[in-house]
C-alpha cells in the first residue's frame, strides 16, 4: 500500500533539484573549504554562493548568516550565546509557554545558571499578547525569544507587533524560531524586525542536519562550539558543504514556488479542516483559524487517545503526528496543548495533519473517508473522559 504522507511539519522529502545540487559535493567535489588548493577553494566558493543566496532570501547581509546543524542548534546558540555574552547588561530572558523544546530546555539551563526566565502564556488560539510582553519587559531583559509559527498547532505569532513592543520598552534582543515558517510564509528579517532567526533545511525539502542562524550586525553573541575560525569565529567545525548547498537550493525553490505552493497547500488544509470538523462529532481545531501556517491542520478528538489514532492511521498507510516529532515518543500530553488551557485528558487526543506540495485531493479524500470510523472505533473500545 503506498503511503499517504501527512507529516510535513516533522520533516519533508528531499526535493530532486536539491539532491542534484548537492551531488557534486558528496562525490568528486569533496574538498575541505579551509584548504588552500583548488579542491578546497571550490568548496569555499560553493559555501560563499550559498550564503549569499540565503542572505538574500532573509533580506540580510551575507556576514549575518551562520550555518548550523539545524533548528535545535540555532535555538540553543541564540539563547545561550546571547545570555553568556550579555550577562553584564542583565540576566532576564522572556519566552513563551508554547516554544519548541530546544528553546524551553535552553531557558531551563539558563535558570540553572542564575538567569531569570519569564514564560508568557498564550490564549486559546496560541497567540502571545503583545501587551503581556510589554508588562513583562524589564530594564535587565536581554532577550525575547518567541517562535514565528508553532509546530504543533500552526498558529503564526504577531512577531512584528511583539518586536515593536520590545523596541519601545527595552534594549533586549529579539530571537524567533522560524523553523516551521521558512519557505511557507514570508520570513524576511527586515519585515519581522528580529535580531536573530533560526531555521532548519529539512522542513522545506532540504537535507537533514543543516540550518542557519541569522544574527544581525552588532548583536553580541558568544560562540557555543570552539575550535577553528569557521563562520567568522562564531561556529567552529568543518563546514557541511553539501548540506549548505542543499539548504540554499531548497530556500531558492521555496521562494520561487511559494505563491503556487501556498495556494495548493491552503486548499488541501482547508478541505481537511472543514471535512474533519463536519464529519467527526467532538472534534476541535487547535490553533488560530486564520493566522495559521498554510499546510497545517491540527485537532483534538474528545474521548480518543492520540497515539492509538496514529497507529490506526499507520495501519491504513497514513503517516501523521500527535504533535512535535521531537517528543512524539512520550505518552504525556503536549505542553503546547496544555498551554492553550485544555485539560490533560482532552490534550491526549491530539492529531496533527501537515500537508506538502506532493499531496493531492485523493490523499485528503482518503483521510476524510477513514478517520471518522477510526475515531468512532477507538471511542467505543477505550473511552477517555473529556473532563
Amino acid at each position: 500500500m503506498p503511503m499517504v504522507y501527512l507529516d510535513h511539519s516533522a520533516t519533508t522529502p528531499l526535493d530532486p533539484e536539491v539532491l542534484q545540487a548537492m551531488m557534486p559535493y558528496l562525490t568528486e567535489e569533496f574538498g575541505n573549504a579551509s584548504s588552500v588548493y583548488g579542491l578546497g577553494q571550490r568548496a569555499r566558493q560553493a559555501i560563499d554562493q550559498a550564503r549569499d543566496e540565503v542572505a538574500a532570501f532573509y533580506g540580510v547581509a551575507a556576514k549575518e548568516v551562520i550555518f548550523t546543524s539545524g533548528g535545535t542548534e540555532g535555538d540553543n546558540f541564540a539563547l545561550q550565546g546571547i545570555a553568556q555574552r550579555n550577562a553584564d547588561r542583565g540576566r532576564h530572558v522572556i519566552t513563551s509557554t508554547i516554544e519548541h523544546d530546544a528553546v524551553l530546555r535552553s531557558a531551563d539551563a539558563l535558570e540553572r545558571d542564575g538567569f531569570e526566565v519569564t514564560r508568557l502564556g498564550v490564549d486559546r488560539d496560541g497567540l502571545v499578547d503583545p501587551a503581556e510582553l510589554g508588562r513583562a519587559l524589564r530594564p535587565d531583559t536581554i532577550l525575547v525569544s518567541i517562535m514565528h509559527a508553532n509546530n504543533e498547532i500552526g498558529t503564526v505569532e504577531p512577531i512584528r507587533e511583539l518586536v515593536t513592543v520590545t523596541r519601545e520598552r527595552s534594549s533586549a534582543y529579539f530571537h524567533s524560531d522560524a523553523v516551521q515558517s521558512t519557505g511557507k510564509i514570508p520570513t524576511t528579517v527586515t519585515e519581522l524586525g528580529v535580531d536573530l532567526l533560526s531555521m532548519s533545511a529539512h522542513k522545506l525539502h532540504g537535507p537533514k542536519g543543516v540550518g542557519c542562524l541569522v544574527v544581525r550586525s552588532g548583536v553580541r553573541l558568544a560562540p557555543q562550539l570552539l575550535g577553528g575560525g569557521h563562520e567568522r569565529n562564531r561556529r567552529a567545525g568543518t563546514e557541511n558543504v553539501a548540506g549548505i548547498v542543499g539548504l540554499a537550493k531548497a530556500i531558492g525553490i521555496a521562494q520561487r514556488d511559494m505563491a503556487k505552493n501556498t495556494a495548493h497547500l491552503t486548499g488541501l488544509r482547508d478541505r481537511l479542516i472543514e471535512g474533519v470538523l463536519d464529519r467527526i462529532p467532538g472534534a476541535a481545531l487547535t490553533g488560530h483559524s486564520v493566522n495559521r501556517l498554510p499546510h497545517h491542520a491540527s485537532f483534538l478528538f474528545q474521548g480518543v487517545e492520540g497515539e492509538s489514532l496514529l497507529l490506526q492511521l499507520d495501519m491504513d498507510g497514513i503517516a501523521a503526528s500527535s504533535g512535535s516529532a521531537c517528543t512524539s515518543g512520550s505518552l504525556e500530553p503536549s505542553h503546547v496543548i496544555l498551554a492553550l488551557g485544555y485539560p490533560r485528558e482532552r490534550a491526549l487526543g491530539s492529531l496533527r495533519l501537515s500537508v506538502g506540495k506532493g499531496n493531492t485531493d485523493a490523499d485528503i479524500d482518503l483521510v476524510l473517508d477513514r478517520l471518522p470510523e477510526m475515531v468512532a472505533r477507538l471511542r467505543a473500545m477505550t473511552p477517555i473522559s473529556a473532563a
